[in-house]
């Protein structure tokens, strides 16, 4: 068995709803030691979205496998200076608190640089530092609207936000890139101040839109959505079957739509027509392939459609809910269903995307608000007295396992 890539590493982490602890579980998943600092009061606020999961929240349990909970009460002193000297011990920390707050704790940019040279200090907010909107709050669904990615989602004239929490996704993903990036530079300067890392969920969604940007500047057109379509090829969509599915096909050059056309439509007419030539001809004139299209998709049945699909090599997918793809085949023939602890019992919880040759990702246990204060607090060297002190006194909360 492989050793874990980041093996040694210890991940402070104040974090709360998706983006941060995306990035935080993604270090976790290759090995690096996680301590979740949570409020006594409650903790991470995610942890009561709902109660599906045993009791617990479906967005917790997702995100915050595989780490240690230690509540701080961070408004004392006597909880800041155990955050300190948890980061005396830490490689990176991580946060994505509100505007102001790590400056507040004492942990902005250049007070880590003063107290906490050795360690990564990335913050993810929502708008990045020096602009208008930088002490504004943003949670997924705002800075999706600020960043147009809700203008280019759904249908014309009812935009939508796509269903995933994309903004907070990818910019936690973006922040575990950079902290892997740093890491490995430190290998070559070891005795380097670490920088400082911001990532914004707003940079990150203007970045996924990057095609719509350059669209929009080159061509003065503000391309609009079309639901389960693509406003850069044609044809492209989702179309329903005979049995009831629906079906979505796609072409991505020339010689897949002549294969379309000739090979699965048996329309040569169209393959022929120089209306449907190239691929701006077919976006220009979209609604009339999707006709043609439909009119054959509803006269054949799911299977039909994908084995001929697949046998003239045109991509090709059935439209499934979430409930269809916690059974799809995909996912159960390849195990990538495993067993996670949670404070409420196992749950199946997916393995990471990333399948590295020898490598078994961890898949450690969903804590307990608090769990591991103790243990955490003891490796400092703090001793039972000093610790039942500490809670006496609210800078630490009870564990909950």
């Amino acid at each position: 068995m492989a050793a874990a890539p980041l093996a040694g590493i210890t991940v402070v982490a104040l974090e709360q709803a998706v983006s941060a602890p995306m990035c935080t579980r993604t270090l976790a998943d290759f090995g690096a030691r996680v301590i979740k600092v949570e409020n006594p009061d409650g903790g991470d606020f995610a942890r009561y979205y709902d109660d599906v999961v045993n009791g617990q929240a479906a967005h917790f349990v997702w995100v915050n496998r595989g780490k240690e909970s230690v509540t701080l009460d961070l408004k004392s002193e006597a909880g800041r200076d155990v955050l300190h000297q948890l980061l005396d011990r830490a490689d990176v920390l991580v946060s994505n608190l509100a505007p102001g707050a790590t400056a507040r704790l004492g942990l902005a940019a250049e007070q880590m640089a003063q107290r906490h040279p050795q360690v990564i200090a990335v913050e993810i907010d929502g708008y990045g530092s020096g602009g208008p909107l930088s002490h504004k709050r943003a949670y997924d669904l705002l800075v999706q609207a600020e960043s147009g990615v809700c203008s280019v989602t759904g249908h014309p004239g009812a935009p939508a936000k796509p269903g995933p929490p994309v903004a907070d996704v990818t910019s936690g993903l973006y922040a575990a890139l950079s902290i892997m990036a740093l890491l490995i530079g430190r290998r070559a300067q070891p005795d380097s101040p670490a920088p400082s890392v911001g990532v914004s969920l707003f940079d990150t969604m203007a970045e996924l839109m990057g095609y719509h940007l350059t669209y929009a500047r080159h061509s003065g057109i503000d391309q609009q959505p079309l639901g389960m379509s693509s406003p850069a090829v044609a044809p492209y969509g989702a179309y329903p079957t005979a049995d009831g599915h629906t079906v979505v096909l796609g072409t991505t050059n020339d010689r897949e739509w002549q294969r379309l056309a000739r090979e699965l439509l048996g329309r040569n007419d169209l393959a022929d027509d120089p209306r449907f030539a190239g691929n701006a001809d077919r976006v220009a004139n979209r609604p009339i392939l999707d006709e043609a299209i439909a009119a054959w998709c509803a006269r054949h049945d799911l299977a039909h459609i994908q084995d001929t699909a697949d046998a003239a090599g045109i991509g090709n997918a059935r439209y499934n809910t979430p409930s269809d793809v916690l059974a799809h085949p995909q996912l159960a023939q390849r195990d990538r269903w495993h067993r996670i602890d949670t404070p409420a019992g196992p749950i199946p919880s997916l393995l990471p995307p990333p399948v590295i040759a020898g490598y078994q990702p961890p898949m450690g246990a969903v804590p307990g608000l608090g769990e591991h204060t103790d243990a955490v607090l003891g490796e400092l060297g703090l001793s039972s007295a000093d610790i039942a002190a500490l809670r006496r006194q609210g800078a630490i909360g009870q564990a909950e396992c």
